[in-house]
């Protein structure tokens, strides 16, 4: 197991990939948010679906699905036709248009971390890879499970510190 001062550099590392996040946002046409980009990257990888699982896989609540939804609908990218199983609800896949950016955002993107990789090995891109799959993984089988505090160590007995639901998310421990 990995030392507390890794983890810790891992911490500010994970900070300091906003930059990189930002630069790809850049890139993407100005009419299409990171948040556009994502529900038409998702159409594109899953097929058709319901909101409810595009609202699952962007890990977001159904209000921010369905204004990313409109914008991108607003924009003829994506249609909305009733679910056969459920008149109520609505199916959502790509246009011809919403392939088209598709293709432009992949094109994009694919050149700017061409670029900036361009001294990287084929070898070392894949580890690179291999590891953000893995990481990403780890914490998908973390999603589910239940929040904790940590086990006491010998420098936390001596000081209680409750434990919130606002805090949660800071207190996971692996399980």
């Amino acid at each position: 197991m990995a030392e507390q001062a890794q983890y810790e550099e891992l911490m500010r590392q994970f900070s300091a990939f906003g930059a990189v996040r930002r630069e790809l946002g850049r890139v993407l046409p100005s009419d299409c948010a990171a948040g556009s980009a994502a529900v038409l990257i998702l159409l594109s990888r899953h097929g058709a679906m319901r909101i409810s699982r595009l609202a699952e896989l962007l890990a977001v609540d159904m209000s921010v699905t369905s204004r990313h939804v409109a914008h991108v609908a607003d924009r003829g990218w994506i249609e909305r036709s009733a679910d056969p199983a459920d008149k109520r609800s609505r199916i959502l896949r790509l246009t011809p248009s919403g392939w088209a950016q598709v293709d432009e955002l992949s094109r994009r993107t694919a050149q700017l971390l061409a670029d900036r990789l361009s001294d990287w090995s084929d070898e070392e891109v894949g580890q690179l890879i291999g590891l953000m799959a893995r990481l990403r993984a780890s914490f998908d089988d973390c999603r589910t499970a239940p929040l904790r505090p940590p086990a006491p160590t010998e420098a936390t007995e001596a000081v209680e510190t409750p434990h919130t639901p606002e805090l949660a998310h800071t207190t996971r421990t692996p399980a």
